[in-house]
């Protein structure tokens, strides 16, 4: 690596000339894709950055300029011109660098980014306490790979036209989020780059203008109003400019020295401006170019085992099968995402009810009222949404579901959590958001069968609206044959004992299980229930059986305040019994990256931990 092993800071890379910039990008995107390769992580978002990331840092005097990214996993490029070349190979492990963007990694990553549609509104904020401040330096604020489908952006983008703040908004355009993009705003964006007069005669005038002597160089000033002439000839006006921005664009977004000569153009222009670039998600790996979604993210290469073990398909997998089957005998069923059709199981679903699948883009909000809106019309929607990606949606759960009572059925994918995208998605917080809405069904499998049957249950359910969360990782079993519904607010008694109960959430039966065994040769009967029911919870099971017990432990993959143990807890202090309870779940603090594994062993909820938390709760 002959530069980039000298580029420690931003301020390296504007040592070297602009000839020289060609050079460093096909340095940076070689050693990306060597290294994400290898041991994976968000490949394809990051290959089409590589020279508008370049060009940023080089074209702005970061860090007192103040790059802000959308949809951090596109910053893979802008970590390793931020001095952390040396450590790439350690993102998204255990203790090592995130994958998205992190105020306490780097003085370079200016706002946090995990979920989308952020950097307009952060930029805003942060262009407004310049001023106030008195400071002087440019603000720049990144969105793309989807994100301009979320209505945040629009919110921002409409107040930063009325405030007419120095704020330059670039626009990535790739055509792509994780799934392709869709909405009307992405074909007005395709219609803008791809209308062939208008191009023709902005390059045509462009030409001219570098031309002129410089003694005739008054005439630019008339040839650019030529310009927008025929921009608004072509396109009467553009949304950004009625906003109140600037637009500049569509530009080569691989052209590094376009970029650059754009950029050092427009970035003294003090009032809100939007470049809109045109880049190639995946950009220089043919595989990722062709298909942008199976190269969105790769995994860690790892040595084939000698023998392969047949394992249960992962829960969004059994989610995304038993979705079609119940959508064959179920007219009424549709299927809404945001932008996550690959992951949250719904490919299969797409192609075989096409009329009945919503991609809504990356607008989690609207999801949930459009949910709302067929549910009124009598469908039966189920809405798929990361357990992290909903919580931007409590507004309309509660107001446009809950209250009116509409039989919507929520798919939690990546409850609990969900290893190397950390802290901004793990999934910890839904028991507790969702348990507290009025009229709420919340529940949670065992298993894939349980998935199966419960999603067959909320199908069935006309009396509000229904929740089921579940973790990434394999469903344990699943055959996917005839559902059965499940009895609103039961419990299953998984094994009977005397000694100590344990109600279990989801994830946690298993492990639960996993340790009675080696709780019996310690002289400990447990009666281990698989609570898949976390509101409303069994009352009959602990009216009838709640006292029989001295010690009651409660195990669940989530945040203890507002969860379900606390419910059991106040459901007891209420009944006035004075059972020893002990609560197990996640701590009070945002949990960090790493293998889910190795990240249950260290909030003390693998099988290990829990055995030595009730061996010593029963000797207290």
């Amino acid at each position: 690596m002959k530069y980039l092993n000298n580029i420690k800071s931003p301020e390296d890379l504007r040592s070297y000339s602009k000839e020289d910039l060609e050079f460093i990008c096909n340095e940076l995107r070689e050693y990306i894709i060597e290294t994400i390769s290898k041991i994976g992580g968000h490949l394809a978002p990051t290959l089409g950055t590589i020279e508008l990331t370049t060009a940023l840092h080089y074209v702005y005097n970061t860090p007192e300029d103040k790059l802000i990214w959308d949809t951090g996993h596109q910053a893979y490029a802008h970590k390793v011109l931020t001095g952390r070349f040396d450590s790439l190979n350690t993102i998204r492990k255990y203790k090592g660098l995130s994958g998205f963007l992190k105020r306490t990694e780097s003085e370079y990553d200016v706002f946090g980014a995990g979920h989308a549609s952020t950097s307009i509104s952060a930029g805003l904020g942060i262009a407004c306490a310049r001023d106030l401040n008195n400071e002087d330096f440019k603000v720049v604020s990144i969105i793309g790979d989807g994100a301009l489908t979320g209505g945040l952006a629009f919110e921002a983008l409409n107040n930063a036209g009325h405030l007419k703040k120095q704020l330059l908004v670039i626009v990535n355009d790739n055509d792509m989020s994780i799934s392709p993009n869709v909405g009307a705003f992405r074909n007005y964006l395709v219609k803008i780059a791809t209308n062939k007069s208008y191009n023709y005669i902005r390059d045509q005038l462009g030409r001219l203008i570098t031309r002129l002597p410089k003694s005739f160089r008054f005439i630019e000033a008339l040839l650019k109003k030529t310009e927008s002439s025929a921009k608004n000839f072509f396109f009467p006006t553009t949304v950004f400019e009625d906003l109140g921005f600037r637009y500049f664009g569509p530009v080569d977004g691989h052209n590094i020295h376009e970029l650059v000569n754009t950029l050092n153009n427009i970035k003294d222009l003090n009032t809100p401006v939007v470049l809109h670039t045109i880049t190639k998600k995946g950009k220089g790996l043919d595989c990722a170019e062709e298909d942008p979604v199976k190269y969105h993210g790769v995994k860690e290469k790892k040595e084939a085992p000698i023998e392969k073990t047949e394992e249960a398909p992962i829960f969004q997998n059994v989610f995304g099968e038993v979705s079609c089957s119940l959508a064959q005998d179920n007219k009424d069923i549709v299927a809404i995402t945001a932008a996550m059709r690959e992951g949250t199981g719904l490919v299969n679903f797409a192609k075989e009810f096409p009329d009945k699948y919503f991609d809504v883009g990356i607008a989690e909000a609207h999801a949930v009222t459009f949910a709302g809106g067929l549910a009124v019309n009598g469908k039966t929607p189920i809405v798929a949404i990361y357990s992290t990606f909903l919580q931007r949606a409590y507004d309309q759960i509660i107001h446009d579901i809950a209250l009116q009572k509409l039989p919507v059925v929520f798919c939690l994918d990546r409850s609990g959590l969900v290893g190397e995208d950390g802290a901004t998605h793990h999934g910890v917080l839904d028991i507790a958001y969702m348990k507290c809405i009025q009229g709420m069904v919340v529940t949670a499998p065992k298993d894939g069968n349980e998935l199966k049957n419960l999603l067959f249950t909320a199908t069935s359910y006309s009396k509000g609206p229904f929740s089921i969360r579940y973790p990434k990782e394999s469903s344990i079993n699943f055959d996917n044959t005839n559902s059965n519904i499940i009895k609103i607010g039961s419990w299953e008694v998984m094994t009977t004992g005397k000694d100590v109960l344990i109600l279990a959430v989801g994830s946690m039966v298993k492990r639960s299980l996993d340790i009675v065994q080696r709780l019996k040769e310690k002289n400990i009967e447990t009666e281990v229930i698989n609570c898949r029911f976390i509101k409303p919870m069994d009352l009959e099971y602990l009216n009838n059986n709640f006292s029989r017990f001295s010690k009651i432990v409660t195990i669940e993959e989530g945040v203890l305040d507002g969860g379900f143990g606390e419910g059991v807890t106040a459901w007891s202090s209420s009944k006035n019994l004075k059972n020893d309870i002990l609560n197990i779940g996640l701590p009070n603090d945002f949990v960090d990256h790493g293998p889910r594994n190795v990240l249950l062993e260290e909030v003390g909820l693998d099988s290990q931990s829990l055995y030595i938390k009730i061996i010593e709760f029963v000797n207290e």
